[in-house]
C-alpha cells in the first residue's frame, strides 16, 4: 500500500507569499533547515495503477509536476488520478478543483455537506458534469476501490472560515479518512482536528500508519510570531504540545507509524534542529515533507 504526500504545509503554504515571520524569513533566504512545502493533499495508490487525490489543493498542478507517478502519457488526453476525495470545503482543499477542468474524466467524491458548497458556488460549475462524476460519500460507507475500502468519519472541526457568519457548524464539517487494506492493516488521514477524543483514541488504536494534523505547536503561536491573533483552537485546530494538546492526547496508543502533516508557516516544526522537531521525535513522530512516500 503506497501513500504519497504531496503537500505537508497548512493553508497558504509554506513559505506564505507576504510573510516574514521567523519561519518564512529563513526560508526565503534558503535556509537547508527549511524545505518549502505546498498546501495539504495526498495521493493514495490504487490496485489497478490509477490514483485517488485526498484533496485538491490551490498547488496541485505543481504537486503533479513534482509527482512523475500522477503525470500523463498513456494517451494525448489522460490522467493517471481517477478519484478525488475532499475532507472538508476549505479553500486549501477544494480550490485545486479548478485546475482540473480540462474535460478529464474523473470521480468527485466528498460528504454530501461538501458536495453542497461545491453546488452552491457557480464558480465550481466549470467542472463538466460529462467528465467530473460527483458523488456523495457518507460518513461510515464503505468505499470499495481497488485494493482498500475508504470511510470518511467525523472529527471535531468547524466550518470553513467563508462560511462561519450564517452557518450552523455540522458533523460533516471536518472529516477524517480510514483507509483498510484486504488484510485488515489500518492507515488514517487526519488533517485537521480540533480536540482528540476519547472516541478518536479508541479508533486509532492498533493502526498501521496515522497521518495528522499537525499544525501549531501552540495554542498562542500567531499571536507570539507577530502574524495574526487568532490560535490554533480559534482555527479549528488542536496544538501539538502541551498536556492537553494533541501528542499527549495521542501517547500510549499502537500505532505503527506516526506522521505529522498540515504544518503552518509558524511551527518551529519547519526547523530541521529545533528543539520541538527533538521532542516530536522522542515521541514517535515524523514532520512530513512534500514528496514523502509511505508504505504501510
Amino acid at each position: 500500500m503506497r501513500l504519497i504526500i504531496l503537500g505537508s504545509a497548512a493553508g497558504g503554504g509554506f513559505p506564505q507569499w507576504n510573510c516574514a515571520c521567523e519561519n518564512c524569513r529563513l526560508a526565503w533566504a534558503g535556509d537547508p533547515r527549511l524545505s518549502p512545502r505546498t498546501q495539504s493533499a495526498l495521493a493514495v495508490a490504487l490496485a489497478d495503477g490509477t490514483w485517488l487525490l485526498v484533496n485538491a489543493s490551490p498547488d496541485v498542478l505543481r504537486q503533479i509536476a513534482a509527482t512523475p507517478a500522477l503525470q500523463p502519457g498513456a494517451a494525448p488526453r489522460h490522467s493517471p488520478i481517477a478519484q478525488v476525495l475532499l475532507t472538508s470545503g476549505e479553500i486549501d482543499h477544494i480550490a485545486g478543483l479548478l485546475s482540473l477542468r480540462e474535460r478529464q474524466g474523473y470521480g468527485l467524491r466528498a460528504t454530501p455537506r461538501v458536495l453542497g458548497i461545491l453546488r452552491d458556488n457557480s464558480i465550481f460549475e466549470a467542472l463538466s458534469p460529462g467528465h467530473v462524476r460527483r458523488a456523495p460519500l457518507a460518513l461510515g460507507e464503505a468505499w470499495e476501490l481497488p485494493g482498500l475500502t475508504l470511510r470518511l468519519f467525523a472529527v471535531p472541526g468547524k466550518p470553513p472560515l467563508y462560511l462561519e457568519a450564517g452557518t450552523t457548524a455540522d458533523a460533516e464539517d471536518t472529516v477524517a479518512v480510514e483507509l483498510t487494506a484486504p488484510d485488515g492493516r489500518r492507515a488514517y488521514y487526519i488533517p485537521g482536528c480540533h480536540a482528540v477524543t476519547p472516541e478518536l483514541r479508541a479508533r486509532l488504536d492498533g493502526a498501521a500508519l496515522l497521518l495528522f494534523d499537525g499544525t501549531v505547536w501552540t495554542d498562542d503561536e500567531l499571536r507570539r510570531a507577530g502574524v495574526g491573533e487568532k490560535t490554533g483552537r480559534r482555527m479549528g485546530h488542536q496544538p501539538l504540545s502541551g498536556e492537553d494538546g494533541s501528542l499527549a492526547a495521542l501517547a500510549g496508543l499502537a500505532i505503527g507509524r506516526r506522521v505529522l502533516v498540515h504544518i503552518n508557516n509558524t511551527n518551529p516544526l519547519l526547523r530541521s534542529d529545533s528543539a520541538e522537531r527533538a521532542q516530536a521525535a522522542a515521541l514517535g513522530w515524523a514532520v512530513a515533507e512534500d514528496g514523502m512516500e509511505l508504505a504501510w
